[in-house]
């Protein structure tokens, strides 16, 4: 086991990335069914990353998600059923059935900014809120992603920079999937690792097995300790690889057979359970029994989003500026 976690702690890594895959092959399958309103845009095979990540975070802390990062909502404390009646555009869900994808956070409570469409612009805002935190002495830590394909916009750079110069206490998790929609890394940047990029603003950076999620908790953990002891921002780089194509219905044709099966193989939750297995944190029963549980609790979630009522019309003006 990780010598710095619990083995409630293991468990508890397994539990959210078991809820993060069966939670979104339902909604793939909802999306099959014409029940979602909005987009699916899975993370199918990069949950390690989204779990790893947030679960190295306290309450206290901040982070943004972009619409790839359904696990780290739930390690914050979001419930399967607020992100299907959110994609069902439900009364119940979090945006009261004005939105069809994760565009949802919480203020108040779990300190969640929403995702921003525009790529890279969670950068300098998360950076923003780091150093507000900072300004009134609360020593929190602020979190957010981008993918390869992000961190060529010119919010990237700029957010980093900001960053840097500010001395932030601030984390940006890249996740290297391998594609910018049909576009490869090794199209798109003259570099093998996109983690070189935090260098030329002088940001320390580290590259991670992404489908590791002990390796990812580890590294972005030592990312967290850093900028809580004030000594600026960091980059973590996850290698990783998403499943399915970009979003739910592209066939994907841009990618080769061969490398869709290599990256299936090192798929992140088949590799957790046998670690935890052969480690003796469980037992093949209990992991058995866990599935079941986790089966059982996205059916009654589904079921409460399907038997919920969609807005209605009068509600159109409520919960807007103008």
């Amino acid at each position: 086991m990780s010598t710095s976690l619990t083995r409630e702690q293991h468990l508890d890594l397994y539990y959210y990335m078991q809820l993060n895959r069966r939670l979104e092959e339902r909604l793939v399958n909802l999306f099959r069914q014409n029940k979602i309103v909005g987009g699916v845009y899975s993370s199918l095979g990069q949950e390690a990353i989204s779990v790893g990540t947030s679960y190295a975070l306290e309450p206290r802390d901040w982070l943004a998600p972009m619409i790839r990062n359904i696990g780290t909502l739930l390690v914050k404390g979001f419930k399967p059923r607020d992100i299907f009646t959110q994609h069902m555009a439900k009364y119940t869900s979090p945006t009261r059935g004005k939105d069809g994808t994760s565009h949802f956070g919480d203020l108040k409570t779990r300190h969640v900014v929403s995702p921003i469409s525009m790529l890279g612009d969670l950068i300098p805002v998360m950076t923003g809120v780091a150093m507000a935190g900072r300004y009134l002495g609360q020593n929190i830590v602020a979190m957010t992603w981008i993918g390869d394909g992000g961190s060529s916009t010119g919010a990237f750079h700029e957010g980093l920079n900001f960053a840097a110069t500010q001395r932030a206490p601030f984390v940006l998790v890249l996740e290297n999937n391998q594609w910018a929609y049909s576009t490869p890394v090794a199209r798109q940047v003259p570099i093998r690792d996109l983690a070189d990029r935090a260098r030329a603003y002088g940001i320390p950076s580290r590259i991670v097995d992404g489908n590791d999620v002990l390796a990812v908790y580890d590294a972005v953990g030592n990312a967290v300790a850093r900028a809580r002891k004030g000594d600026g921002p960091s980059l973590v780089e996850c290698k990783t690889y998403r499943h399915y194509g970009h979003f739910c219905g592209d066939p994907q044709t841009y990618k080769k057979k061969e490398e869709i099966d290599e990256w299936f193989r090192k798929d992140p939750i088949p590799r957790l359970r046998k670690y935890l297995v052969e480690t003796g944190v469980l037992s093949q029963r209990e992991t058995e029994v866990i599935d079941r549980e986790m089966e059982d609790e996205v059916d009654r979630a589904v079921k409460f989003a399907k038997e919920s009522p969609y807005p209605a019309l009068e509600e159109t003006l409520e919960d807007v500026y103008a």
